[in-house]
């Protein structure tokens, strides 16, 4: 009777793993025995959930670090390119390293994002909106930067006419993946271009080529890019307006996520932002790549009051996360506020991203079978494996949709208590969770 009760929970299986197409009986042979087993996921996932800003996060994380598991900075390239030697960029990846292990001993990973522009901004060099171009680029006789007395702050903007620029800033993600492709330090990198790399230098007059990059370089960056860097990447909805994406069918077969910097603001819904995720996403592209952002400022209010239960504009975090399949979004104003309570914080950080559950547990003499339901709202982004004993099966949980469950074989005898979900791009100190009551 059990047999038949797990038969009628088991799904038809998608993408990444082996397709459950058979009844569960004919899947397995009689040398199988159902396995008891008992889990809960009572924490945040790896990779998933609200984010704070590092500093934030480093304050509040009495209170709030185990709400949370990711954390958020810009990061800048001029601070850690050294300059250039024979053909080869010089890096000093010190202070990037000291930033990833304070992330990393709050048990926390991290959201990265390399910028040149940000209005206003001082962290470059003590003046307002210096451009975060490496130096050496900037000596060049024929690099000049431009000027605006951008509404956002004082800007200057790299000198997209440069060769040295284009081909450093392509090469910059090369050599950045070469160092970090396998750290479980970083879980996403978001890639862009204008004010603070979110496609857009609103308030500026646009000159492609000049102050922003041209199509037809976008086009060679972001081709260039899916091709050398592992780690997911996302790049900024407004790349609907402001790229040749939406209009190349090339640019719109790659693998990158989205992230959205005004999440639920007043009028997401039904204009410019809705328009543009479903321009550039198709109501697709997060079945492959990463969905975040940051959620609104455009008022005051937005950040402290997006997890009011009721909702915010007339949308609930929980119903507009699940919208978009989001697996993280930045607010970092929320905790402490009449909505931002530690324990919402961990409930809205819960309702993001990939959710497991065990739904079949078997084994024989000498193999394991397990049938694994994804219950969230987006799958997961890099390869995590079911375990036994430290065994992993030989088929990923990577790209497991929403609803879909896959059964993978483990060549160990499970005795329940021993299986566990492993990864090598999660830090030591977090677990992939998954529920079962088998």
């Amino acid at each position: 009777m059990k047999r038949l009760i797990i038969f009628l929970l088991v799904a038809v299986a998608a993408v990444a793993c082996e397709p459950a197409a058979q009844p569960l009986p004919s899947e397995l042979d009689d040398s199988y025995a159902p396995v008891s087993i008992r889990s809960k996921v009572d924490a945040v996932q790896p990779s998933t959930g609200l984010v704070l800003w590092s500093e934030n996060a480093s304050n509040r994380n009495a209170a709030y670090g185990k709400t949370i598991s990711l954390e958020y900075a810009y990061c800048l390239p001029c601070k850690v390119v050294k300059g250039k030697e024979n053909g080869r960029i010089q890096y000093d990846w010190s202070s990037f390293n000291s930033w990833l292990r304070d992330v990393a001993s709050r048990k926390h990973q991290a959201v990265v994002r390399f910028r040149y522009e940000y209005p206003g901004e001082r962290s470059v060099d003590g003046k307002p909106g210096t451009t975060a171009v490496p130096d050496y680029i900037k000596a060049q006789a024929d690099y000049h930067e431009t000027y605006y007395e951008n509404e956002d702050g004082p800007t200057w903007y790299a000198d997209w006419t440069n060769q040295e620029l284009q081909w450093f800033t392509k090469q910059f993600y090369v050599d950045f993946n070469a160092v970090y492709k396998d750290d479980p330090r970083i879980a996403f990198v978001e890639v862009g271009f204008g004010h603070w790399s979110e496609y857009h230098i609103f308030g500026t007059p646009l000159q492609p080529g000049v102050n922003f990059p041209s199509d037809a370089y976008q086009k060679e960056f972001l081709s260039y890019v899916a091709g050398v860097l592992e780690i997911p990447w996302l790049i900024s909805i407004d790349a609907a307006e402001s790229s040749p994406v939406v209009k190349d069918a090339g640019l719109m077969g790659l693998s990158f996520g989205l992230f959205d910097d005004s999440f639920m603001h007043k009028d997401h819904e039904g204009d410019y932002n809705e328009q543009c995720w479903n321009a550039i996403g198709k109501g697709v592209r997060w079945k492959t790549g990463a969905c975040g952002g940051e959620i609104s400022y455009y008022t005051s209010a937005d950040q402290k009051n997006f997890l009011n239960p009721a909702g915010m504009y007339g949308v609930t975090w929980e119903q507009a996360s699940a919208k978009y399949h989001i697996s993280f979004m930045i607010a970092n104003d929320a905790p402490g506020g009449t909505y931002g309570s530690a324990e919402r914080f961990k409930e809205a950080s819960m309702a993001c991203g990939y959710h497991f559950v065990l739904t079949g547990l078997y084994a024989n003499e000498s193999r394991t079978a397990a049938y694994v339901t994804n219950t969230g709202i987006a799958p997961i982004y890099r390869d995590a494996y079911m375990a036994v004993g430290g065994v992993r099966s030989s088929t990923s949980l990577k790209g497991l949709l929403p609803g879909d469950t896959c059964l993978v074989y483990i060549d160990k005898v499970s005795k329940g208590n021993d299986l566990t979900i492993a990864s090598d791009y999660i830090l030591p100190t977090q677990t992939i969770q998954f529920d079962a009551d088998l």
